[in-house]
């Protein structure tokens, strides 16, 4: 920011007094203001030239909170949507407008600086600071507008008991618009979970994506806690005497925890006396005070008092009024400011965990240099405009002031600001790798399952053999073994090979990615290439095999296959990974999975909420099959947990499999808030059904799903009495909610017109049925979509092949194509097929080359993604291969 040229007015009051509403006209608009309760505040500053002390009270805390409400709304015109897609610096302060504007409305509460209203222009000293990020939400108000209930809101306020509206600075840190931030944590204060508004609240949330309204509730939650953590700092201070009026209400002025710890430091127990804090208890504010409002009546030798420390001589009094406006300084600049400007590049992100990892070993250290012209430029702004005495002042009064601005800026705003730099730094480097992870998982999750055929899972080893895992089409274990691949008995192994496949008609084999990888695949496509396996057409595909040896030991795969060696365990793992990777990834750890970088680096907790976050999201919208999937995949469906997952199966041992929905309500655990969240994404399928009901005919034995199922038991609960009979839109995404207006609009005579052109008839529709387009479009979704549909059909399936290629085959310019294994911060690593994974640098993928769908994402690339590329260069030496999108293949 530059020195900007003002003129001073130097006239009579009531001119001063018209001057400051031209340009808060435009600014304000006519609505009330959100924290009209605390409007006594303002009413100190007709002590401002009185005392120091309270005029520093009125600015920093009454003023702090004064305008927020309207500067956010005035700042971004109501909706939030000017956010940036990809924000490529990192900034810590309001704008100058946002400054400016706040700085218009504070009138006489400044006046001890001697600074006259019509000067407010030149009156900050800041930094231009753009939305974080732009979330994943509509420009548009597609959704239903609301506020928090009057009486929600006053208890969420009495809760947090903070200066500021937490739906104001929510909106504005999440670049969210204000009436879906309200709608957000309406939904999560009556326990509503992500995937269920995501997908039957999308009205209310202006069809925000699972991450964007993940990272609402990340920053709503923070906000929270800061709010209890400083309640719980007030309650220590006011134990300890130190407590004052202005200190509270600093406090309850932070936004964040930085800004709280800034504050609180200098009062904790065992903290040494700041100098500010010793120069005010001689006594030295009234002459700080003095200085600034009326420094024609100071005189420095009146405060001497000898013998008294810190008192005895001019120069020591000239001290302790310096380190008090150096304190107020840094104060004004931290609680008004809040930090500093600095372009980062994207690199500066991307090597911020590593660089940090290294200065913790103590491998190098870490300095943060800033511009000298920002001194130069604060210098001059606090000597001319903010911190200029109001009245004439002798030289040496001048001096006071320009060493307290040199101390202020040495001492405490600078080591402050190179921590916000790396604390903000570093926070973003942590969001971005998480957000690589949960992207990774994503994907890796919803990765298209191989059905209908019998595969052989295969994990390679060299000195204790291949281990073998024969899968029926539903996953169920045929037949194991261990195989010698590579050693002197190949023929024989190979024969014993070709009699397992033939005799259950395997014709897929998927092989771990572990050690022995490259050699047990050269061997299989020797066999395939020989026709030795005829008349089986026979196939294979590498998959990534992490965490498959941590989940042969867990207890979840020694209960579910307790007679099996751990290593044939791993095969098994391998094998259903193809079969169905979402509910066999389930079973291991996020973190274990191989997806994203510097998983040791960043916040466990962060990175667990959100890995397990995604888990829940990924089955809740492909869905279960209630009647046979597994108690572990049901844990993670939005609503349900271990306990009720396992009171599920309990129930659908004693009673048989679930006729409808509606049977969950008879579960031990399951309230109507559980039932509510987890409801839609639980299918009855009738072919599963059907399967039961022809093995109890087969077996002779009749149903034990009783006719009049037994009341519900339990603490403070009624009997429910449920239906025995089975619904088809149980099958569906259609929630139970909205049975009654799927079934008006089966009966509507625009049925099948709507199905055909959805889009002009369908918010008419709508308000026939009494029910939401979005509710509708879901309906509409449900019904046309064909018996055992499945969201990952849309995307790659695992890529089978029957003969291999080496490094050494490729060229550079070669067009080939892959699947992408993994992504990090700096590109994405594609499996080609020739035994080492191929990157392609973040430079090399441009929005050109992506569909347009995938251009808001920073690197839009992700696990299973298949893609056509060219080879740049190839190192045999080091194994490296590097590559360059040409497209993403759809």
């Amino acid at each position: 920011t530059g020195e900007k040229k003002t003129t001073t007015k130097k006239t009579a009051k009531p001119k001063e007094a018209k001057a400051p509403k031209e340009p808060k006209a435009p600014k304000v608009p006519k609505e009330p203001k959100l924290r009209a309760p605390r409007k006594p505040a303002a009413g100190r500053k007709t002590q401002a030239a009185k005392s120091l002390k309270d005029s520093e009270a009125s600015v920093l805390a009454g003023m702090e909170r004064k305008k927020v409400d309207n500067d956010y709304r005035e700042k971004t015109g109501g909706i939030q949507t000017d956010c940036p897609e990809e924000t490529r610096r990192v900034s810590f302060i309001v704008s100058e407008s946002y400054q400016r504007d706040r700085w218009a409305d504070e009138g006489s509460s400044q006046a001890w600086l001697g600074v006259k209203k019509e000067e407010v222009d030149a009156e900050d000293f800041t930094f231009d600071e753009p939305c974080l990020k732009k979330q994943k939400t509509s420009a548009a108000c597609m959704g239903r507008p609301t506020n928090l209930p009057s009486s929600e809101a006053q208890s969420l306020r009495n809760e947090l008991n903070m200066n500021w509206d937490l739906i104001e600075v929510l909106s504005h840190l999440t670049c969210v618009e204000r009436w879906v931030c309200a709608n957000i944590i309406m939904l999560l204060r009556e326990e509503n979970t992500v995937p269920f508004m995501v997908r039957y609240r999308k009205d209310m949330i202006n069809h925000m994506d699972a991450d964007a309204v993940r990272d609402v509730q990340m920053v709503y939650e923070e906000l929270c806690s800061l709010a209890k953590r400083t309640q719980s700092v007030v309650q220590t201070l006011k134990k300890d005497g130190v407590l004052t009026t202005e200190l509270e209400q600093n406090l309850r002025n932070c936004r964040s925890a930085d800004e709280l710890d800034h504050v609180y430091s200098p009062y904790k127990k065992g903290s040494k006396l700041t100098k500010a804090r010793r120069a005010k208890a001689l006594g030295l504010e009234d002459a700080a005070s003095a200085l600034m409002n009326t420094p024609h009546t100071l005189d420095l030798r009146a405060w001497i008092k000898p013998g008294t420390e810190g008192l005895s001589s001019v120069e020591e009094v000239a001290t302790g009024v310096e380190h008090i406006l150096a304190d107020m300084m840094s104060v004004y600049i931290h609680i008004k400011s809040n930090s500093f400007f600095l372009y980062l590049h994207e690199l500066l992100i991307l090597y911020t965990l590593a660089i940090n990892r290294g200065e913790s070993l103590k491998i190098l250290t870490v300095k943060v240099n800033i511009p000298d012209r920002v001194k130069s430029d604060f210098t001059r702004w606090c000597i001319n405009n903010r911190w200029r005495p109001k009245t004439f002042a002798k030289e040496e009064l001048h001096a006071i002031i320009r060493n307290a601005v040199e101390d202020s800026y040495k001492r405490l705003i600078l080591p402050f600001l190179t921590r916000s730099y790396r604390t903000k730094l570093t926070s973003a480097a942590e969001k971005e790798s998480i957000a690589m992870f949960v992207r990774n998982l994503r994907q890796r999750l919803l990765v298209c399952p191989v059905r209908g055929c019998v595969i052989m899972g295969v994990d390679p080893g060299f000195r204790h053999g291949c281990k073998l895992a024969i899968l029926s089409p539903t996953s169920q274990i045929l037949q194991t073994d261990v195989v010698y691949l590579h050693n002197s008995n190949q023929p024989r192994e190979a024969e014993k090979l070709r009699h397992l496949m033939t005799k259950y008609s395997c014709s897929r084999v998927v092989i771990g990615n572990g050690t022995a990888c490259r050699e047990t695949e050269s061997f299989f496509a020797d066999l395939i290439s020989r026709r030795y396996f005829h008349p089986l057409d026979v196939s294979y595909c590498i998959t990534n095999e992490a965490g498959a040896s941590i989940y042969s030991v867990s207890p979840e795969a020694v209960q579910e296959m307790p007679d099996l060696d751990p290593n044939l365990r791993s095969a098994v793992s391998i094998g259903r990974r193809v079969q169905d990777p979402l509910a066999e990834l389930v079973k291991i750890d996020p973190k274990h999975i191989g997806i994203g970088t510097y998983q040791h680096d960043v916040s466990a907790g962060a990175l667990k909420t959100a890995l397990d976050g995604v888990v829940q999201e990924c089955v809740s919208f492909v869905g279960v099959d209630i009647n046979i999937c597994s108690e572990i995949l049901m844990r993670h469906v939005a609503g349900l947990n271990a306990g009720r997952a396992r009171s599920i199966t309990e129930w659908r041992e004693q009673h048989g499999p679930f006729i409808n929905r509606e049977q969950l309500k008879l579960v031990k655990g399951m309230g109507p808030k559980s039932y509510q969240q987890c409801a839609g994404f639980i299918r009855i399928n009738p072919q599963t059904l059907s399967r039961y009901q022809s093995k109890q005919s087969s077996s002779n034995q009749a149903p034990e799903v009783p006719e009049k199922p037994a009341a519900k038991k339990g603490k403070g609960k009624t009997g429910v009495n449920v239906s025995t009979s089975f619904n088809p839109l149980d099958q569906t995404c259609i929630h139970p909610e909205s049975y009654h207006v799927a079934q008006r609009y089966s009966a509507h005579k625009h049925t099948r017109t709507l199905e055909q052109q959805p889009t002009p008839l369908a918010k008419e529709l709508a308000r026939t049925l009494d029910t939401t387009p979005e509710t509708l479009k879901l309906i509409i979704d449900g019904l046309t979509q064909p018996p055992g549909f499945d969201i990952r059909q849309n995307f790659g399936q695992a890529d089978f092949k029957r003969g291999v290629v080496s490094m050494s085959d490729l060229r550079v310019g070669a067009v080939l194509t892959g699947r992408v294994d993994n992504t990090a911060l700096f590109g994405a690593f594609v499996d080609i097929g020739v035994g080492r994974a191929g990157l392609i640098h973040k430079s090399n993928i441009t929005l050109d080359k992506l569909p347009v769908s995938q251009r808001r994402r920073s690197l839009a690339l992700g696990p299973g993604e298949r893609v056509e590329v060219r080879v740049l260069n190839v190192d045999l030496q080091r194994g490296r291969i590097g590559l360059d999108l040409i497209r993403v293949l759809q």
